[in-house]
């Protein structure tokens, strides 16, 4: 059994989605990032950077004390490699999926956050701030789209590396990106998005939909963190 200590992000959407493609036995804790659950200590101690998503797994591979993982890439490749699934054998093609993994982790990811925090969160509208994150979530867009000129999925196959990056592009709209823009990639979406396994993985995120407090009210609890607030 997994335990998914989760919200409905894209981070949070990527374990369900694997999840649901393995058809791992698992259960959601949810994690209310609105309301500040995330600060709570028996949280900390498995996700000691207050994010989500977290796993507890209670039947790792070397059938010892449970393990705890926490930052969706790793917890991608540690389901993958627990699995088998959505990961090649082949060496090759492991490196593969592995750098388009790091790829969504350490670029689509994060530049797509901040345009979602300068267009939709800021207090104030910054031009610059606003231009530049759409300008770089748009190049990152090109990026995936060249990539995926003549493959069906990033790396080939499907594997953890598409389950990292397509819940970083459904909100396009809010990234001021148009798909039609980029047919390789929208292509790729509509394929993802019919999959039974995403459209499960989705629909457990209704039941959490209403939840999620405004912005005003979450804004502090989300954005104006500093070392303090782990310190003490």
């Amino acid at each position: 059994m997994i335990e998914l200590y989760y919200w409905t992000t894209p981070n949070g959407h990527k374990i369900t989605m694997f999840l649901e493609e393995a058809e791992l036995p698992y259960k959601i804790v949810p994690i209310n990032i609105g309301a500040g659950e995330q600060f709570q200590p028996d949280f900390l101690k498995i996700s000691p950077n207050n994010r989500i998503p977290a796993i507890i797994d209670h039947e790792p591979a070397d059938g010892g004390a449970p393990v705890s993982v926490f930052e969706s890439g790793a917890i991608l490749l540690y389901l993958a490699e627990k699995t088998g699934k959505l990961i090649p054998a082949d060496f090759r093609k492991r490196v593969e999926v592995l750098q388009w993994l790091f790829w969504q982790m350490a670029g689509l990811g994060p530049m797509a956050g901040q345009n979602h925090h300068f267009s939709s969160y800021a207090p104030e509208k910054i031009e610059y701030a606003i231009n530049r994150y759409v300008n770089e979530t748009g190049r990152l867009y090109a990026v995936l789209n060249k990539q995926l000129a003549d493959k069906e999925f990033i790396a080939g196959d499907y594997s953890i590396a598409d389950i990292a990056a397509y819940p970083w592009i459904v909100p396009y709209e809010r990234q001021s990106q148009k798909l039609e823009d980029f047919p390789n990639i929208q292509r790729w979406f509509e394929t993802i998005k019919a999959r039974p396994a995403t459209i499960r993985a989705y629909e457990k995120a209704e039941a959490f939909k209403n939840q999620a407090l405004d912005v005003e009210k979450s804004r502090n609890l989300l954005f104006n963190q500093s070392a303090k607030t782990v310190t003490h």
